[in-house]
């Protein structure tokens, strides 16, 4: 009698991260692969920079040669074409044209773009002379744009002050490519609601939370939206999901740390 176990198959559904490492897996692809995880997606990765953080500081950035990350992409989509990307940090203008060209060859579908340019603590991971080289090269490239309101103040290059300012912003976003957008309102004194706009606006309320751990909130919230891109949800439902699920890893937040500490990407 054999005692060979036959393995049971189970279908999986890819999905890709293209960002940059934090060492303290609290942002960049740690928080992302866990929050594809969370959603129970085979999570992959193409590593664009090495940033050394933790909760408190940014020590150093350094990016990924580009011969690698083109070679990143050849064996991710060569093989296991993901259900949908989410794209983070993007730290340099030849590491945008490098993104641009793997968009425009390999085409994946459902592109989510975190337009990452500061750390918590206000350190520049997307340098100023860099912001207008995304506007022109990626915006469009994209099928849902998640700004936050510094980031689309650098963008639009105008003030946002109020949710009229967060409409105009994310209509000139979606004006210059971004096939939707995500104007996220957590740096609002007021509240925390979003702007979604792709034609038509909805307003997204969302009450404050009062903690310090909103380490890798962004990138969080993000990768959420791609999962439920991946899932099958559309655009305006695949953000609702990802912002309940990044309410509650915000609310059952981790204590870790000397600054602002992780969220729970496995509260669940």
């Amino acid at each position: 009698m054999s005692n060979i176990i036959q393995p049971q198959m189970q279908n999986a559904i890819p999905i890709l991260t293209i960002a940059g490492s934090d060492c303290s897996g609290g942002a960049g692809i740690q928080a992302d692969l866990k929050t594809f995880s969370a959603h129970k997606l085979f999570g992959m990765s193409v590593v664009l920079s090495v940033v050394a953080e933790n909760t408190a500081r940014v020590i150093s950035s350094y990016d990924i040669p580009i011969q690698a990350i083109d070679e990143q992409f050849e064996a991710v989509f060569e093989d296991i074409p993901p259900n949908a990307t989410k794209i983070g940090m993007l730290g340099s203008n030849a590491i945008i044209d490098c993104i641009e060209q793997n968009l425009l060859f390999y085409k994946p579908q459902n592109v989510v773009i975190d337009p990452v340019m500061f750390a918590k603590n206000g350190f520049p991971l997307m340098p100023k002379e860099t912001r207008a080289y995304f506007k022109e090269k990626i915006l469009k490239l994209c099928n849902v744009l998640t700004p936050n309101i510094p980031e689309a103040q650098e963008l639009c290059g105008f003030d946002i002050h109020n949710v009229t300012d967060m409409k105009k912003a994310a209509q000139r976003l979606y004006d210059m490519g971004a096939k939707a957008v995500l104007l996220k309102g957590g740096h609002s004194e007021q509240n925390a609601d979003d702007v979604f706009y792709n034609g038509e606006f909805h307003i997204l309320p969302s009450p404050k939370i009062d903690t310090k751990n909103t380490h890798g909130t962004g990138c969080t919230l993000s990768s959420a939206i791609a999962c439920n891109l991946a899932l099958g949800f559309d655009s305006l439902t695949a953000i609702q999901r990802a912002k309940e699920y990044i309410f509650n890893a915000i609310l059952y937040s981790l204590n870790l740390g000397k600054g602002n500490g992780p969220t729970n990407h496995f509260f669940r």
